[in-house]
């Protein structure tokens, strides 16, 4: 037998043995079984180093530690919250709150997500607006300053932002940043030498063991917080970068949702900053202190529940609770994500929300920013289109807003995307928001998008060409990993 025949054999049992890895160790769910061993398959090796980069799980174990956060008397309030659910006479006293209680108790006792009530929401879809306001809110910051984002650039924008913050901790405020390494790959810790020297604290989500190279791939923290005060916050989809702004040649108009938000729901927002700052600077952990969560004022009518979800969860938080938003429609529901790659359950829901005559409608870009995963979303969209659901491709730039919105009465915005990463790879965070006003804006601002969208029907997508449809399939089954 020649050396080339030997090599041969050898990468045949290597690549058997990881194949057995996957299928008896890792257990992942079959989809993404089936997925691994056809990439195993067509570049046997090369698909086991792709493996180590991208699939390898997260061990459920506790990243992020409640003790001291647990002063806050959040486990009080979330025992008292239960109790009062589970009495068949509670009345929520408001006719927008009580059709939604079994997706409220579902968020409560499996994610720790107190109900708040008192909120005040405005919302954004414009990137620049966004940016003015949140750079407004920071000026008039009185005491500390909390943001955290998943992809922070060193652009305009970015260095705008970073001197602010530097003027503020100047000032003697108490001034933190967090970012993800991998989202903000190009970043560095240079950049902020000049709020560091100032006083302000930066910190580092799973940064890398290794000089410019991360291998943990998945796992990334994408979620996009800011708490100014204990009084204002923000949460959605924008990210830091000039992009956001629309000032992306590739991109265009940047079209995105994010809520600024006064009102109650700023506790768990600031408790959720900390979990996930003490987890990423273990040098600079942040104790309880009053201060954080001060006494607020009602300034507005808004009932949210904020929820997060991550691998190291048991559930898919977020996926079930659209899930179960779906299943309590009665006339209506619109999505907008920039991806549409949903699990088996959450198609399924969709479609019978469809065939049971609710208007059901779902807006993507036209402008990919990810290929196959861009493919794999049109292979998924079109499977709804048969079931009577409405597709429109945005076409005035690229619309990256997460939001759903239920007869116009509840709606949930945030971070997370309608696709597997996000559900289960990412730690994520959304506002599920039970009020009427905002919902209402939030559908006619979809509407208004509908203006700058071409709708898809069922006749144009069966027209695509032979070479889109086998773009599609390939994508469709590496989906589960994508």
């Amino acid at each position: 037998m020649d050396i080339l025949s030997i090599l041969l054999v050898v990468l045949f049992i290597v690549n058997f043995l990881f194949a057995g890895i996957i299928i008896f160790i890792e257990r992942k769910d079959a989809s993404a079984t089936w997925a691994w061993l056809m990439i195993l398959s067509f570049i046997p090796f090369l698909g086991f180093i792709i493996y180590l980069f991208l699939g390898q799980n997260l061990t459920r174990r506790r990243l992020f530690d409640w003790e001291g956060i647990k002063k806050v008397g959040i486990d009080d309030i979330i025992s008292k919250q239960i109790d009062q659910i589970r009495q068949p006479d509670f009345s929520f006293h408001d006719e927008n709150v009580d059709p939604y209680r079994d997706l409220i108790y579902m968020h409560l006792i499996n994610n720790d997500a107190i109900l708040t009530k008192d909120n005040r929401i405005k919302v954004f879809n414009d990137g620049k607006q966004k940016f003015d306001q949140l750079i407004t809110d920071i000026q008039q910051a009185e005491d500390h300053i909390h943001i955290q984002y998943y992809i922070f650039r060193h652009d305009n924008l970015g260095k705008k932002l970073i001197e602010v913050l530097t003027i503020k901790a100047k000032e003697g405020l108490e001034v933190r940043i967090l970012y993800d390494e991998l989202g903000s790959r190009k970043l560095r810790r240079k950049h902020f030498t000049s709020l560091t020297e100032a006083g302000g604290e930066v910190g580092v989500f799973f940064p890398s063991k290794f000089p410019l190279i991360n291998i943990r791939l998945n796992y990334r923290n994408h979620r996009k917080l800011c708490i100014i005060d204990g009084q204002v916050g923000y949460v959605g989809g924008f990210n830091v970068g000039d992009e956001y702004i629309g000032s992306s040649k590739k991109f265009g108009y940047w079209r995105d949702t994010h809520l600024r938000i006064e009102g109650n729901v700023l506790d768990p927002m600031q408790t959720r900053f900390m979990l996930d700052w003490n987890q990423a600077s273990k040098l600079q952990y942040i104790d309880y202190n009053p201060r954080y969560f001060p006494m607020k004022k009602k300034l507005g009518n808004a009932t949210v529940q904020l929820v997060s979800s991550g691998p190291d969860t048991e559930w898919e938080q977020i996926k079930n609770g659209y899930i179960q938003m779906i299943m309590t429609a009665k006339e209506s529901i619109y999505i907008q994500t920039p991806y549409f790659i949903p699990d088996q359950s959450l198609l399924d829901a969709l479609r019978i929300a469809s065939l049971s005559g609710k208007d059901v409608r779902i807006m993507i870009p036209n402008k990919p920013d990810h290929p196959f995963i861009y493919w794999a979303t049109l292979s998924h969209i079109g499977g709804l289109l048969s079931s009577g659901a409405k597709v429109y491709i945005y076409e005035k730039g690229f619309i990256h807003a997460k939001s759903i919105v239920v007869d116009r009465n509840m709606n949930s915005v945030g971070t997370a995307n309608i696709d597997m990463r996000s559900f289960k790879l990412n730690f994520e965070v959304n506002a599920f928001i039970y009020d009427q006003e905002t919902s209402e804006v939030l559908a006619q601002m979809f509407e208004k998008d509908m203006l700058d969208s071409t709708r898809l029907t069922e006749e144009i997508y069966n027209k695509r060409s032979k070479w889109i449809r086998f773009k599609e399939s390939i994508s469709r089954l590496l989906s589960p990993i994508l």
